[in-house]
Formats: structure tokens, sequence, C-alpha cells
């Protein structure tokens, strides 16, 4: 399909309009609204120090950790991951640029549901769906021949150089846990890189940008669900605590540490069959957003 069914509206652009109330088609259902009620602040998802790694007395020891987080959450956070916490700034502020250049200078990279690659505002193709409260941008990486500069943007002036860097040692520290994962499956190091395509092994980066909202009680920044491919690497806002993690019967808001990534594992990984030693919780892991910036 290459067009949208009806005409896109930019969140980034309500929000700016000054209104106080949200269209109709940014309204959830009562069951998908935000439930506070059911918010629990008192955990967090698992932090785990991967210098361990590098450690003889203490690598059994973070391999044992990253297994009772997939077990028991799905979901982690990473610190000492070997991405530079400089860079990680950069990427995050090269973006906030470009979702503040006038909207002529980034509608001309607006997508289509024929890829989604660019700058978007919504996902599906049903007309009068109910909408969420987000623009994003979202760019293939890898493999090499999905890859088209076209579609990245040429401001700022950094921004590409910034996010070529950003992706590929974000794309590096993937295949350090996709080791970790094949170890405590009982498999061979490179199994599941390999599984995944080796050297041309499929990586793309979405930006999500939640404008502030006049009603947040009746909306969703990005609506619940669970990650269709291998595995996510969330860089968060550490302003904005808005990720939460369904646990339980219950939601966990996400409490991100300085420079950590969120690791969530998708469900290509969470299907059986991949060895014999259990490594997921039953079940899927779905999150949502609910933080407005």
């Amino acid at each position: 399909m290459e067009c949208w069914p009806e005409p896109i509206v930019r969140v980034q652009s309500l929000s700016e309009s000054g209104i106080d109330s949200i269209p109709e088609k940014y309204v959830k259902p009562l069951e998908a609204r935000p439930s506070f009620k059911s918010v629990t602040s008192a955990v967090n998802i698992p932090l785990i120090d991967l210098a361990g790694l590098n450690d003889k007395n203490l690598r059994d020891v973070t391999l044992s950790q990253v297994s009772e987080a997939c077990r028991e959450w799905g979901f982690f956070q990473v610190v000492n991951h070997g991405v530079q916490p400089d860079l990680m700034d950069r990427a995050q502020e090269v973006w906030r640029e470009f979702f503040h250049q006038p909207s002529e200078i980034k509608q001309a990279y607006a997508n289509s549901p024929k890829t989604y690659e660019g700058y978007g505002s919504r996902l599906g193709v049903e007309k009068g769906a109910i909408l969420d409260w987000s623009d994003y941008y979202y760019l293939h990486y890898l493999p090499c021949n999905l890859r088209d500069f076209n579609k990245w943007p040429s401001l700022p002036n950094d921004l590409r150089e910034v996010i070529a860097e950003y992706s590929t040692e974000v794309v590096r520290l993937g295949g350090v846990i996709l080791e970790i994962l094949s170890i405590n499956l009982g498999l061979k190091e490179g199994f599941l890189q390999n599984a995944f395509g080796g050297e041309d092994i499929g990586a793309c980066l979405r930006v999500n940008f939640y404008p502030k909202c006049p009603q947040p009680d009746l909306t969703l920044g990005l609506s619940s669900h669970s990650d269709p491919g291998g595995m996510t690497i969330l860089l968060p806002d550490q302003n904005v605590p808005g990720l939460q993690v369904r646990r339980d019967d219950g939601w966990v808001t996400v409490k991100p540490t300085p420079h950590a990534f969120i690791v969530n594992i998708g469900d290509q990984l969470q299907r059986d069959g991949w060895g014999n030693t259990l490594l997921w919780k039953a079940g899927r892991k779905s999150y949502n957003q609910v933080g407005m910036i």
C-alpha cells in the first residue's frame, strides 16, 4: 500500500497548537487507558553490569543474572556495555534537534505504509483506527542492501554521522547479548547471531517522540504490545519515566539508570526450540509508554 488511508496529522503540531483536549481518534477505550492503580513503583527491572563478562571471577555470575532476568522479566538494563556516554547523549540530542526543525524540513522525509521508513505519525492502515500520541522516525540499518541514506535526515548537519556511529555500537552490543543468550541456552556462542543472519543480521532504528499531552489519562504514547523481532535495545529518556513493563497482573514503571540501555527480549527469541535450557518465562512480555514530555 502506497498511501495512508487518512490525512496524516503530526501529534507534535497538535500539542504545540495549544489544544486543551485531544481529538477523539487518540482517545483509548477504557480498558486500554493508563491505569496507575495497577502500577508497581517499589520494584524495577533488573540492572546488570556487563563488566563482569571480562572478569573470570564474575563471568558466571553475570551470565546467571541475564538468565534470571530473561526468565522472570524478559527485560533488563545493562551498564558498562561499551557504548560511550557522550555518544548516547549526542544520539538523543540530534534527534531532538530534528523533531524541532520546521515542519517543511521534516515533511520531506514523510513515510508511507510501503516500508514505514522515514518520518511517521501512525502505524497500520485501518481507516478510523485509534492512534497513539506520538510521532516517530524509522530507518533500516542492516542488512546493508536495505540501508537508504536518502531516508537519513541531512539536518542537523551531524545527524548522519552520529547515527551511523551509534548504530554500529548498538549492533555490536546486540551481538554481545546474543552470545550471552546462546551460552545460557547451552549452545555455541555464535548460534543465535548466525540464526538471525550472521553478517546479514537485520537491524532497524526507531526514534519515538512523545509531545506534551493535555489529557494523558485518556491516551498512550505507545500502546501495549510485544516486539515481534529478536531483541530491542532501548535508550530511554532520563527525564521523563514512562516506559511500563507488564508483569503478572500489573504494570511496573521502569526507572532508567543513567546511560544504561534497556534490553527487551522479543517474540522471536521467546519461541520454543532454541535449546534445551529454560531461558524464558512462559508468556510474552508486553510494554507501553505513558510518559509525555
